[in-house]
């Protein structure tokens, strides 16, 4: 499924988290080393406020949904894993979340706080926690949302990664994971460009052998059952390889060098996963797991 080299017992790999825990300062600086992560982040929003409406519309009455409303997420407990500095963390916050951000850099810990600090709006719903997300499990709070935007990429153990992401949703809980795809094109953008080119990126941010493609996280949630609930797997079907909308999706972010900006792709099109994408999936509900119980 994964890459074999990348199977370890932990998630945490100390020289990822030294590395970024030198750039830690220049999270919010938006012309810097994170500039990419800044213009990203309003796509990332887009995509999860959007997915969020289309199963709002899915579940309630038409009438009872507000596309319109900026508060998407209030009320709903969100958790950042890996949040750096906060980018995301905030913008979860600002759509009404209850955000909890974790990272195993205390220093990205300590930046994102600072940032928070300047803003009195966010202080009553987000808060930090410098801790890898295995560590939460010992705890009994869930999350209605997980959220983890490229992280997967630098983590040396995505399987468990991915588990442990899972197990900290409650049950209809949402998951959003952005990340890179194991291809030659992404080699060439984000490290041989990126990186030893153009230096836009520090020389050894990445590492291609630990880039995650689509259909591997695809694979990955067709097997998995939730120990937790004793569920069906969270993928139950694929149409030539494509989960149906209920239960996953994967779209292209894609970056336009003349605009300076990245796009969020449109669902199905050609070529637009082969580097940066981003991929939501579903735990089941009670009553599914229920059902699959009974039908033993």
């Amino acid at each position: 499924m994964f890459p074999t080299a990348l199977i370890r017992s932990s998630t945490v790999n100390a020289a990822e988290i030294a590395h970024f825990s030198r750039l830690s300062a220049l999270w919010w600086d938006e012309h810097g080393e994170f500039s990419f992560l800044h213009k990203m982040n309003p796509v990332r929003m887009q995509f999860i406020r959007e997915k969020l409406l289309e199963v709002a519309y899915d579940e309630q009455p038409e009438n009872a949904v507000d596309p319109t409303k900026a508060g998407i997420l209030h009320g709903l407990d969100v958790l950042d894993v890996g949040c750096g500095g906060g980018l995301l963390s905030e913008s979860l916050t600002r759509l009404g979340a209850r955000t909890t951000g974790i990272d195993a850099s205390e220093s990205n810990i300590a930046i994102a706080r600072h940032h928070a600090s300047l803003d009195p709006r966010l202080s009553q719903s987000l808060s930090y926690k410098h801790t890898p997300a295995e560590s939460l499990l010992a705890e009994p709070k869930r999350y209605d949302v997980v959220c983890s935007m490229e992280v997967l990429e630098h983590v040396d153990n995505p399987a468990l990664f991915l588990s442990t992401c899972a197990e900290l949703l409650k049950p209809s809980g949402h998951l959003f994971l952005s990340t890179i795809s194991r291809t030659p094109l992404a080699y060439l953008l984000t490290i041989f460009l990126a990186e030893k080119v153009l230096g836009k990126v520090a020389d050894g941010t990445h590492t291609y052998s630990k880039y995650i493609k689509p259909s591997e996280l695809i694979e990955f949630f067709t097997k998995y059952r939730s120990p937790s609930q004793d569920s069906r797997p969270w993928i139950t079907r694929l149409y030539g390889g494509v989960p149906t909308r209920t239960e996953a999706e994967v779209r292209g972010l894609i970056f336009n060098p003349l605009q300076m900006g990245w796009m969020l792709a449109p669902k199905g099109a050609w070529g637009a996963t082969e580097c940066n994408y981003i991929f939501w999936t579903r735990k089941p509900a009670l009553e599914n797991v229920l059902n699959s119980m009974a039908q033993r």
